[in-house]
């Protein structure tokens, strides 16, 4: 439970922390953190400070004959999906070992609980039947017909798995990726979880390396539009196995990454796209240590960067006339977010050996662009309007969440059936319930942002566009008005 003594350390910074223009990055860290309550399915701690959501999700895995309760609804569904799941515990924990110095100690611990409300739940996926991975509960089909609360949804509780039979090497690995990261946030302050999260994340990858599959090969097609991989496993295979080097410093993980040999030269990263935060990973050892044995991952993650950065020659990033960067129409802002992140560690790598490639490859040109993203996101934008609920004066007042636009459980003599809730989808009027620190998907190509509960493309928030976010938002709370 947040103390006395925090909220008000937290209000005098609120005050005292920027005298010029820029937003107020430890209140938009606060924040950002805070929003993950909002997304718990599960029994709800006494602590939960988001009144407006209870307990849901209580038979999670009853279909299974197994217990799958627990962990995160990815987005503004009731649906819990293992693969885009796994990617925000993996980059909330990246933020966590990436920037724990500059959170502070007790952004740290809300890091950390948020972070094993997911891995609690990864954990029970990965170890409740042996030679199984159970990999999503609830059919998003169903789902997406009615309009309810997790509170009080009726429909079907479906569980989705791969096993040996049908494999999913994608979902597997970031899995391992997750839990292997995690581990090492909680080395120092739990070191019995901290070894049961890698154990459990080397048995992910020995499975995921073993049995070679997508796993949308081995769900029905109707559930393959919804969080499937398009980039193939060959990246998450990377990815699962560099973040166990990472945690073990096992050559074996080493080995196992130089047989992959080269993958795509990308310009984009996600919950989909590993690649480029694999290369960026792995540049570390080069950077930092001068290990020659990394060295082509270095220049990966320089060529990356290279994409991404306005005025090179390389450049395939398109930027809006209000200076976002835009990849695609869809939920833009999951790859402003994950994009920034590793602009932002790459620069802090950077930074540890005064390493400068170019002129255009320096880490400050790197901060300089993740900070426009990042101001941008928090209200510096043409139409002066937050993409983060609840921070600043102008932010999304319709967003495309169920729990957020349907009146609280605790106001309700009964829940509202699959369609009763429509009423609400349709309404005009902002979502009575304040899901404080999402980020939407955010403005279209021309900087515009039509606030409205049906356009999901814009207005629905998500678990993976937050937990990059809160790297960077660390990162500039640390500098002040700087």
């Amino acid at each position: 439970m947040t103390s006395p003594f925090f909220l008000v350390f937290l209000f005098s910074c609120l005050l005292t922390q920027n005298v010029d223009a820029n937003p107020n990055y430890i209140e938009a860290l606060f924040k950002s953190l805070l929003f993950f309550q909002g997304q718990r399915s599960g029994y709800l701690p006494t602590d939960q400070q988001l009144s407006w959501r209870d307990s849901s999700g209580l038979s999670d895995g009853s279909l299974a004959n197994v217990d799958l309760t627990g962990g995160y609804y990815d987005a503004g569904d009731n649906v819990k999906f293992n693969f885009p799941m796994a990617f925000t515990t993996t980059m909330l924990s990246w933020s966590t070992l990436e920037y724990g110095a500059q959170m502070g100690p007790h952004f740290q611990n809300v890091s950390r609980v948020n972070i094993r409300w997911a891995t609690d739940y990864l954990l029970k996926c990965a170890t409740a039947t042996p030679g199984k991975l159970y990999v999503g509960v609830g059919d998003p089909n169903a789902d997406h017909k009615c309009w309810e609360r997790p509170e009080g949804m009726d429909t079907p509780r479906t569980v989705y798995s791969v096993s040996s039979s049908n494999p999913g090497s994608d979902v597997a690995a970031e899995t391992a990726a997750a839990l292997a990261a995690a581990s090492m946030v909680f080395r120092e302050v739990d070191s019995e979880y901290s070894l049961l999260l890698l154990a459990t994340a080397k048995n992910m990858m020995e499975f995921a390396i073993k049995y070679r599959g997508n796993y949308s090969d081995s769900l029905s097609s109707s559930v393959c539009p919804f969080y499937c991989s398009y980039s193939g496993y060959k990246d998450e295979l990377m990815w699962g196995a560099a973040w166990l080097l990472k945690a073990t410093d096992e050559l074996s993980y080493e080995n196992f990454i130089k047989s992959l040999g080269g993958g795509d030269r990308t310009d984009i990263f996600n919950w989909d796209n590993k690649y480029a935060g694999a290369y960026l990973l792995l540049s570390q050892p080069a950077l930092v240590n001068n290990d020659s044995n990394f060295e082509q991952y270095k220049k990966e993650a320089e060529s990356f960067v290279c994409k991404i950065l306005p005025n090179s020659p390389s450049s395939s990033t398109h930027y809006t006339q209000g200076g976002l960067m835009y990849k695609l129409p869809q939920s833009n802002l999951q790859h402003v977010t994950a994009i920034t992140f590793l602009l932002t560690t790459y620069a802090k790598y950077m930074k540890a050996t005064q390493h400068i490639n170019s002129a255009i490859v320096n880490p400050d040109t790197l901060i300089s662009l993740s900070k426009q993203q990042v101001d941008y996101i928090l209200g510096e934008n043409p139409i002066k309007m937050s993409y983060m609920v609840g921070f600043g004066s102008s932010f999304p007042m319709r967003i495309h969440h169920s729990a957020s636009s349907l009146p609280s459980q605790v106001l309700l003599s009964k829940p509202f059936n699959c369609t009763e809730g429509f009423q609400f989808y349709h309404t005009q009027n902002p979502n009575p319930n304040i899901l404080t620190g999402a980020i939407v998907g955010g403005p279209d190509k021309n900087d515009e942002y039509p606030d409205k509960r049906d356009n999901y493309i814009h207005s629905e928030p998500a678990t993976y566009i937050n937990a990059p976010f809160v790297g960077p938002l660390a990162y500039f709370a640390s500098r002040g008005s700087a």
